[in-house]
């Protein structure tokens, strides 16, 4: 095929930072207003926009010969999918509350019936009509207010992630005139059923304040309860599992901040539960009169449970309730009025533990919940209830669909409630999944969650899809994915490297892959690619790597670390600008990103890691394997003119004839197109490029 890429052109911007000058020939992709383009993609500067349409007629006309195959791989992907799909309904008091799809669907339905007419369903909120009028649309929060009377829900038509919060009168069936513009996106109910916190955005895009509105008024009559100055911290709400109160969270990557209030009596100013420390962190939930405090203070990096009496909440009161033991990571608490559900992380694996109240706590009081399986991955709903003993959590692995069970923490028994169905077939048995380690050059151990086909023979033939992230303390769970069957099922081995910079195994896991040990993260995934290779999963030339986001700079990383071990890539709205980005205290993540990468405005040893790494900055004259980017115009998370960027360097600088597609959403965001059954659509757009690749 015959097929010239566009040439971006080259105006050299020139900086200086600690006595270092910079150039930057493709800075000018970078709109000046692009806060303006968050809300308004139509006002993105034409040359700009003339090149990124530019790179997606190019890509388009490069993959116009796997046009049938990408419908194909749509077909069997949507084909996974239930069409009628619905979740397990959620006690509520007097209801039960359940979102469902109707066939063909691309948006749910949010729904509830009588807890004594199961028949009798309630459509609150059909997201498919709010959605018609939009290109782009999304669903924040919706929540139904403690009452049952009022329905309040958040919407992106953009992709921005700039939300809007509207409220629904459940008995009249009427929308409220009264609307909230630029919300994060999430709020809380207060007990009253009359009273709504929700947090807003500032001009960059952070979430920085915390109003109180009232319904049935309008909102500019809404008063601020709390408002964050520290740039490099972000709010968050939510409300303890008892309803009792309302809490609003302060915090960056490693500290954290709040601040509570009655949930009863919303009108009452906010309380100062503990001031932030730096590299303190911790979450709280209140039963009977104690508050339980989840923290990794006393340098208990793997994080304990705390206690301390209702009134006396600052750090001194604070008394040991439990330690987890070494190689135990305490990932979150969930309390009921007779039971704490602990969920923990024992040597990479979730586990679920059950703890009575009203038991001796000396005594065998705690039971673990038992699975066989060797590598899955575990979710907890707390549901709506706290005085329950049912705990609702899901149970997935490589190669088992998702389980949804009811389990009675009083019997000790479970209720399969849901199997996650695949309409076009599934059998377990014809594939096989493992758990494997490789050796990065320091000898650490690094976990490989394998599945592939009982049929593909492991003799280095078969072609290997390797997914990676290793950033934020994230762990990439081993969970069941119907859309990497298309890939499985033509004799693909599919690998997720659990990388450092995760937190599978503890928080060091994570600590040892961040800021001055970020490299870790890049030697550990070659380590994994030619573990595989040496172990003949596959071999060299056949791999295929991909990441997104924070995975991205991952992809871009290793590419100009070690490009020979590998065939393609693929790098979805790819971190690459790290350096640049993190210079630019202006743009929505970049204070709060501080402690994750370092500072390189303040400090010039952080600048000079940074810049040892960063992709975009790291580009060279080698070969690089082919190479499929994508971005979203209104990803504020990942400015589109990173992977913009980065691809016009690679183009200009790359010594081989390999191909380099760039593919944005113009009408889109961090997280792709919207809808259930579009998004497939990247999906197979990717797989396609991968099988195109391979061949």
């Amino acid at each position: 095929m015959n097929l010239s890429p566009p040439v971006a052109k080259r105006e050299t911007s020139k900086s200086t930072l600690h006595n270092i000058t910079r150039a930057d020939h493709y800075a000018w992709l970078r709109d000046s207003d692009w806060q303006s383009v968050m809300q308004n993609p139509s006002v993105l500067r034409t040359d700009i926009r003339t090149y990124l349409e530019q790179e997606n007629a190019y890509t388009k006309a490069f993959m116009q010969d796997t046009e049938q195959l990408q419908a194909e791989l749509f077909e069997e992907m949507k084909n996974r999918i239930k069409q009628d799909d619905s979740t397990v309904p959620a006690k509520d008091g007097d209801y039960y509350y359940y979102v469902r799809y109707d066939i063909g669907a691309e948006h749910p339905c949010y729904c509830r019936h009588p807890a004594s007419a199961p028949a009798q369903e309630q459509i609150l909120l059909n997201a498919n009509e709010l959605a018609s009028q939009y290109e782009y649309f999304d669903m924040g929060d919706c929540e139904h207010s403690p009452d049952h009377r009022y329905l309040a829900y958040c919407v992106d038509t953009k992709g921005s992630e700039f939300y809007t919060l509207h409220i629904l009168d459940l008995v009249s069936g009427e929308t409220l005139p009264e609307k909230i513009e630029n919300v994060q996106g999430n709020f809380v109910w207060a007990m009253d059923g009359q009273t709504i916190l929700y947090t807003s955005l500032d001009s960059n895009h952070r979430p920085d304040k915390v109003y109180r509105h009232r319904v049935h008024t309008p909102a500019t009559e809404d008063s601020l309860m709390y408002q964050e100055n520290d740039p490099g911290f972000f709010v968050g709400l939510d409300r303890t599992e008892s309803g009792r109160f309302i809490l609003i969270s302060a915090h960056d990557h490693t500290t954290s901040e709040i601040h509570y209030l009655d949930a009863h009596a919303p009108h009452q100013s906010v309380e100062l539960f503990q001031p932030r420390e730096k590299d303190i962190e911790y979450s709280i939930s209140d039963h009977d009169k104690r508050w339980f405090i989840t923290t990794n203070a006393d340098e208990c990096e793997d994080y304990k449970i705390m206690t301390t009496d209702l009134e006396n909440t600052n750090r001194e009161y604070w008394q040991d309730y439990y330690v987890p033991s070494a190689g135990t990571l305490l990932r979150g608490i969930y309390l009921f009025k007779n039971f704490m559900v602990r969920s923990e992380r024992v040597q990479g694996l979730p586990k679920i533990v059950i703890e009575r109240f009203d038991e001796d706590k000396s005594s065998n009081s705690e039971y673990a919940i038992e699975f066989e399986e060797q590598a899955y991955e575990l979710g907890i709903d707390t549901g709506f209830e706290f005085a329950t003993n049912t705990l609702r959590f899901s149970y997935t692995s490589m190669t088992t669909p998702t389980q949804i069970f009811d389990f009675d923490m009083q019997t000790q028994t479970r209720e399969l409630r849901k199997q996650q169905e695949v309409p076009s077939g599934h059998s377990v048995q014809d594939y096989i999944t493992k758990r494997v380690f490789a050796h990065a050059p320091d000898q650490t151990k690094i976990p490989i969650s394998l599945v592939y086909h009982k049929d593909t023979v492991i003799d280095g033939s078969a072609p290997l899809l390797l997914y990676g992230y290793g950033s934020y303390g994230s762990s990439m769970p081993a969970s069941f994915s119907t859309t990497r069957l298309s890939l499985v099922n033509r004799g693909f081995v599919y690998a997720i490297a659990h990388i450092r910079g995760g937190m599978e195994l503890g928080y060091a896991w994570y600590k040892n892959g961040k800021h001055e040990h970020k490299k870790n993260t890049f030697v550990d995934f070659i380590a994994c690619a030619k573990y595989l290779i040496a172990s003949n999963y596959t071999s060299k030339g056949k791999i295929t790597v991909h990441g997104g986001s924070a995975g991205g700079m991952l992809i871009g990383a290793v590419l100009n670390m070690e490009p020979d071990l590998f065939h393609s890539a693929i790098a979805d709205v790819p971190f690459v600008d790290v350096l640049n980005t993190m210079c630019d205290d202006t743009l929505p993540l970049t204070p709060p990103e501080w402690p994750e990468w370092g500072n390189p405005i303040k400090n010039v040893r952080d600048y000079e890691l940074i810049e040892s790494y960063s992709p975009y900055d790291n580009v060279a004259a080698q070969n690089y394997p082919h190479l499929l980017v994508t971005a979203g115009l209104t990803d504020p998370r990942v400015t589109y003119w990173e992977p913009a960027k980065w691809v016009a360097k690679l183009r200009a600088q790359k010594t081989d004839n390999n191909v380099v597609l760039l593919k944005t959403n113009m009408e889109a965001g961090h997280a792709g197109i919207s809808g259930r059954f579009d998004s497939l659509k990247e999906v197979a757009l990717m797989y396609a490029f991968v099988l195109k690749m391979q061949q």
